[in-house]
């Protein structure tokens, strides 16, 4: 379970720019549930990502995990045991290294290197059954570069290395937003089922509302740091696309636009 507790956090505090994103904000997620994020910009969807990754501090409130606080956990140590998928698919692979350099590297997380080989060759087989299953040929091309990559062959690789090793929790930041539509499908496909089969906890901030309504048993959607929608199970899977534009269209009235 992952909880956010009464957090606060304020941008520029004290200058003109000060900004008040979350003001006690509060979350719970379920073990198990995959939650769909949808809201305007500047709603606080990355922002919340962020704090519960430690990419940015919380000024006031906790961030607990199966009932320890991180909340002053350093960032690198939270990715012991959360995923996170960025909206730029360079961000999550090494472009001077070969598909298989980057999955042997993503293999190894949270184990020590210490004086052996950076590949082990007897995970390569491995490597290569599990990159057929994307389809996208990458199971032949374990020796080029991933700078040389397409963009969505380079997200859905880094999907994979997110998740080659046992993670509690999955952080999906925009992730198809910078593909074509095609590629895009593919990538949401590959999440599915990856969610499915690893039975993963997992947060996906989306600006597709489709995809918010298709994937996943919990919707929330977000507004200046608030969450002004949150639909669970049954009550998510009857929720329409004209429901979420409806609350859409009411908060842009209140904003006067």
């Amino acid at each position: 379970m992952l909880e956010l507790r009464d957090i606060s956090k304020v941008y520029s505090p004290g200058s003109v720019n000060e900004h008040v994103l979350f003001r006690h904000f509060n979350l719970t997620v379920e073990d198990g549930q995959f939650i769909s994020v949808v809201g305007s910009n500047g709603s606080g969807k990355t922002s919340m990502l962020n704090l519960i990754c430690g990419s940015i501090p919380a000024d006031e409130g906790k961030i607990i995990i199966n009932g320890k606080d991180i909340t002053r956990v350093r960032e690198h140590k939270r990715y012991r045991t959360i995923g996170r998928v960025y909206q730029n698919p360079a961000m999550g692979t090494c472009g001077n290294m070969t598909i298989l350099e980057n999955m042997a590297m993503a293999d190894n997380k949270n184990r020590p290197y210490n004086i052996t080989p950076g590949i082990n060759r007897r995970r390569v087989a491995e490597y290569r059954a599990m990159l057929s299953e994307l389809g996208l040929g990458l199971e032949d091309k374990l020796g080029v570069p991933v700078s040389n990559l397409s963009g969505g062959q380079r997200q859905a690789l880094s999907l994979l290395m997110t998740t080659l090793t046992p993670i509690e929790f999955l952080i999906l930041d925009e992730h198809t937003a910078a593909l074509d539509p095609k590629t895009a499908e593919i990538i949401m496909q590959l999440t599915g089922r990856i969610v499915k089969e690893k039975k993963l906890t997992t947060l996906m901030v989306t600006h597709n509302l489709r995809y918010a309504l298709e994937y996943g048993n919990r919707l929330i959607m977000m507004h200046e740091g608030n969450i002004v929608m949150d639909h669970a199970d049954e009550a998510k899977q009857a929720l329409k696309l004209d429901d979420i534009l409806g609350k859409f269209n009411e908060i842009s009235i209140e904003c006067g636009n």
